[in-house]
């Protein structure tokens, strides 16, 4: 089901760090690494260009684990997971869908992705 490319506003749920992405929402992808697992998030793929930090970026915290090639950003004051930046396609920002306003997953196919047992 082709949708129409739209602008969606997310953030943290403290409000400080704020965001805004551009994207059709082609699939959702869920990843089964030990980081993923825990935070049990559902994430959205945009290219760089269609994502926009619109504020918070000193309160962005970063998280690497393994290779240290993915960079996982938090609210450094809500400690919530809006956004990282991902290994395989590191031009990409991996959007937690759960911190953009309004959105309702329903509907939209979700993708099991294979983290864990990347070398």
């Amino acid at each position: 089901m082709s949708r129409p490319l739209q602008t969606w506003q997310g953030s943290c749920h403290c409000g400080t760090v704020r965001f805004a992405i551009d994207t059709d929402f082609p699939e959702l992808t869920t990843c089964d690494c030990s980081i993923c697992r825990r935070k049990n998030a559902l994430m959205v793929k945009v290219h760089e260009s269609r994502f926009r930090l619109l504020a918070g970026e000193a309160a962005l915290t970063e998280y690497r684990f393994h290779t240290r090639t993915a960079r996982h950003f938090f609210c450094s004051t809500c400690g919530i997971y809006p956004f990282h930046r991902k290994r395989v396609t590191p031009d990409f920002v991996g959007v937690n869908v759960f911190c953009l306003e309004g959105f309702d997953p329903a509907g939209i196919p979700v993708r099991a992705t294979v983290g864990a047992a990347m070398a």
